[in-house]
């Protein structure tokens, strides 16, 4: 069975899979809107906008108001992969953002988070 490619996907299914991870720890789904508007520069409120959108996961990415230039200081794995060595641009942005939740969900302080 061929593997479906992540920037085709539905945003709205896997931003909703995100939430769901950090709301199983306690966190929220403002700490993950949080999150993913310091890595991208989209609003709160865009963020639920293209939740109601057919926009791709990669169009999300790839249509970014302001790629925070910090996210370079995010390292570390997920899935086993080193999130700063991969070598696409669009992937490795996508990792970042699951990078900066999975440091949400193991508790991980949002100051800490947003490399501040």
């Amino acid at each position: 069975m061929p593997r479906t490619d992540v920037t085709q996907m539905p945003f709205a299914k896997l931003y909703s899979l995100l939430v769901n991870k950090a709301e199983k720890k306690g966190r929220t789904r403002q700490e993950v809107d949080e999150v993913t508007s310091w890595l991208t520069g989209y609003s709160p409120s865009d963020i639920v906008r293209l939740e109601q959108s057919d926009t791709s996961y990669g169009d999300f990415f790839r249509n970014a108001p302001t790629m925070n230039p910090n996210r370079a200081l995010i390292t570390g794995k997920v899935c086993g992969v080193q999130v700063e060595t991969i070598e696409d641009p669009l992937m490795r942005d996508i990792r970042y953002l699951d990078k900066l939740v999975d440091e949400l969900a193991k508790g991980k302080a949002i100051g800490k988070i947003l490399r501040k």
